[in-house]
């Protein structure tokens, strides 16, 4: 996550955490009047709309009172649902053995882009599985990564 992202995690989680749910993860994504701050929330029982509405109305009275951040933008609260995206390397842990895509801020042994199989988590890094090759990679240098459902 960029700067302003882990500044928003670290304001909103409290809040979130006192509604119960956990906060998954939080992405700004920059478009002029366009923008849109999206909030993901997870519980173990799952994330209805009532929920994530409960979430935003929670969130945007913290975020009209700090105001960080200074253009227009769109707030949509939602569950991370089967693509869940990864924000930080412990969220992996629970995944392992799944499958992942990956893309990385810069190449690795020949690869920017990629899908594996999520095989461990040492700290702030993961280690996947790709075309039978590892590939251990710092959560830092992953610019996104989602999990890839399987359909049986």
């Amino acid at each position: 996550m960029a700067r302003m992202e882990d500044r928003l995690f670290d304001m909103l989680e409290p809040a979130v955490a006192a509604l119960d749910f956990t906060l998954w993860g939080v992405e700004f994504v920059r478009a002029g009047k366009h923008s849109t701050l999206r909030v993901y929330i997870d519980h173990e029982d799952g994330v209805s709309v009532d929920n994530c509405a409960d979430v935003s109305h929670q969130v945007s009275a913290i975020l009209d009172v700090e105001d960080p951040i200074k253009s227009e933008y769109f707030l949509e609260v939602s569950s991370p649902g089967m693509e869940r995206p990864f924000f930080k390397a412990n969220q992996y842990a629970d995944y392992l053995g799944e499958t992942a895509a990956v893309e990385l801020t810069m190449a690795q042994q020949g690869k920017r882009k990629f899908k594996g199989i999520i095989v461990a988590v040492d700290g702030d890094y993961i280690e996947f599985n790709v075309d039978g090759e590892t590939l251990k990679v710092a959560q830092s240098s992953i610019k996104k990564a989602h999990l890839v459902p399987q359909f049986n």
